[in-house]
């Protein structure tokens, strides 16, 4: 499958996130880190325009082909694309390229927002379109703006910190009630026990204990998308969006 393939995006200017999540600075070297944000946010929304309904998969990137949540990834993706979604991830290795390599195998979509590190993570070959991002809270962004479900695998803290955003979200009200799917019942056994302690101490309400699926079952996962994110939302084949040559969206076709 020929992909879109993926154009360099660097920020204006040499203000990093990590400079500027150290206090305040001149007010010019804020206002550019503003304008390099609101850059970034415009060149995400613009590369992902015109891309199929998502889902996105979560998970660690450190497991190699041969791991067994590897393969449970990879029949993921194949399974969301036979729904008919693309599988949209970080775009890196393990569990992301994984899932993006199911989809692409099944003949769906394959979509990645890849993070720029300081120690440089490239995109995985198994995608059809990527971003670049230098920014966590914009691709934090893009993987759930473009989503009608979420489906979180092993991993480690990045896997959780966007595992309970998701939930976060949809307790709070701010995204509507998609699907979100924890797989690994004994990789999760704890964190389970943990929610559960906070339901007793009612930091959570027991309702909240039931935003998600927890199983180890792509069947059961598959399942549980077509009835909450298909059903539950009527979602439908939709008209094909319109190219704009005024802004040089007639690049983004797919060759």
């Amino acid at each position: 499958m020929t992909g879109y393939g993926s154009e360099k995006f660097t920020p204006i200017g040499s203000h990093d996130e990590s400079v500027f999540l150290e206090g305040p600075s001149s007010r010019w070297k804020e206002f550019v880190f503003v304008i390099s944000v609101c850059r970034e946010f415009v060149y995400g929304f613009r590369k992902l325009h015109f891309v199929d309904p998502c889902i996105t998969v979560f998970g660690s990137a450190r497991f190699g082909e041969d791991h067994q949540y590897y393969g449970i990834a990879r029949k993921m993706g194949a399974e969301i694309a036979g729904l008919g979604f693309a599988v949209i991830t970080g775009g890196g290795p393990g569990i992301m390229e994984a899932a993006n390599r199911g989809a692409q195998e099944a003949g769906g979509h394959s979509i990645g927002c890849n993070i720029i590190l300081p120690k440089e993570q490239k995109p995985n070959k198994y995608l059809d379109r990527w971003v670049d991002i230098k920014y966590f809270f914009i691709r934090k962004v893009l993987l759930t703006k473009y989503s009608y479900a979420f489906v979180v695998l092993p991993g480690g803290y990045g896997t959780m910190d966007e595992f309970f955003e998701a939930i976060t979200l949809i307790q709070t009200g701010k995204i509507k009630r998609f699907p979100v799917v924890l797989i690994g019942t004994d990789f999760h056994k704890d964190l389970m026990g943990h929610i559960k302690k906070m339901v007793d101490e009612k930091t959570i309400n027991p309702e909240d204990a039931e935003l998600f699926l927890f199983t180890d079952s792509v069947y059961d996962a598959i399942n549980h998308i077509k009835k909450h994110a298909i059903s539950d939302f009527g979602l439908k084949k939709a008209r094909k969006m319109r190219f704009s040559w005024l802004l040089g969206e007639h690049r983004m076709k797919r060759r």
